[in-house]
């Protein structure tokens, strides 16, 4: 059912808002029952959390923001829409809203991953190349992250038959540089898309929320050439974390760009030569790792409302927040362990928290786990 205009509108506000990422945006709709209510509780919560230089967005910035990307032929895609993609909605952590610019159909097909090293070899390149055009041909809309070397070759093979590329700042910044041409001709041939606004120039820290899309949208993972600190390695254990297949390409132990897909054979990711490897696996029941449906995510969620805090938990004495911190850790706890140490109400617990986690202090983890931020 599509999601009604002044609820998607408060999706949107919310997930632009200071402080809001994709765990925090579950769990705000989660307890406030939708975004409108979590939205009006904001700024209440962040004054709780003593957030001076955070914002609350509004649904005039929200309407900039899609008036500025209709320009580029361009639409934002919030949790919920009929055309969020599937597999992405199924992680722990989706990311609320998406920019899109190009074929958003591609979004309903099948696909995988092709990730591997910046630094590739020139037959690496070519082994993508052809791998990804195969696998297009075949039916798939082929992935990746649109750096130098393998993942541009991946969507230079792809590029005719469909290919998507996550990049890690707005949809509209090329980065790097040297692949302008191919970022335009993604733009009117494929297909773009960010977790990021418009004009965002990319930083380290937003590469691995790139990675974690990628991942989260393939039946599949790829790896063709990366060294052992590569950052496909990375994208390969989330998608292998969230049941995805994990493939790797090997190559000669003398070569270091061959010691990360050579190790992720020897710790069971599937070894390929082809795309004819892929897509017979693909066919095949391989997920060894359990994949939560919609519904089983929200049981590990709290089970007590959000909306209205009761006066007591308002105005939470110190001691009940010292006591709840002091039971807190870098290793990741249960909710309802907490409760039963610290003596306090589930409500209490749960509004405390979320303080924290909005004063980044904690993070959630998956099976209703909190934990300290580590330093």
């Amino acid at each position: 059912m599509p999601l009604e205009p002044q609820e998607r509108m408060a999706r949107l506000a919310l997930a632009r808002s200071g402080a809001i990422g994709p765990v925090r945006f579950q769990e705000l709709l989660r307890e406030c029952g939708d975004a409108r209510s979590a939205l009006s509780q904001l700024p209440d919560l962040m004054r709780r959390a003593r957030l001076k230089t955070s914002h609350v967005a509004t649904l005039e910035q929200i309407q900039a923001e899609m008036t500025a990307l209709d320009r580029l032929g361009g639409r934002l895609i919030v949790w919920g829409d009929d055309v969020y993609p599937a597999p992405l909605a199924e992680i722990h952590d989706p990311p609320p809203v998406i920019s899109a610019q190009g074929r958003i159909e591609l979004l309903g097909m099948p696909m995988v991953a092709i990730v591997g090293s910046r630094n590739a070899s020139a037959g690496g390149r070519r082994f993508t190349e052809t791998m990804a055009r195969d696998l297009g041909e075949a039916g798939y809309a082929v992935v990746s992250g649109l750096a130098r070397g393998i993942d541009a070759a991946a969507h230079g093979g792809a590029v005719d038959a469909g290919t998507v590329a996550v990049v890690a700042g707005g949809i509209d910044v090329v980065y790097p540089p040297k692949n302008k041409d191919l970022h335009h001709k993604i733009a009117e041939q494929g297909l773009i898309i960010s977790d990021q606004p418009l004009g965002l120039v990319p930083r380290a820290g937003h590469f691995p929320r790139r990675n974690r899309i990628v991942a989260g949208l393939v039946l599949g993972v790829i790896v063709v050439e990366a060294t052992e600190r590569s950052g496909a390695l990375i994208t390969a254990r989330l998608g292998a974390e969230n049941g995805r297949d994990v493939f790797a390409v090997p190559g000669s132990p003398q070569d270091p760009r061959a010691k990360g897909p050579n190790r992720l054979i020897r710790d069971g990711a599937a070894l390929v030569e082809s795309a004819q490897d892929v897509i017979a696996a693909l066919s095949q029941p391989l997920r060894s790792i359990p994949r939560f449906s919609r519904e089983a995510e929200q049981e590990l969620a709290f089970d007590a409302p959000l909306s209205p805090p009761p006066e007591d938990v308002d105005n939470a004495p110190q001691d009940t927040r010292e006591r709840l911190v002091s039971a807190l850790g870098t290793e990741p706890i249960e909710v309802d362990e907490l409760v039963r140490r610290c003596q306090v109400t589930p409500a209490e617990a749960q509004i405390l928290l979320l303080e924290l986690e909005l004063a980044g202090r904690i993070e959630r983890h998956p099976g209703n786990k909190v934990a300290l931020v580590s330093s």
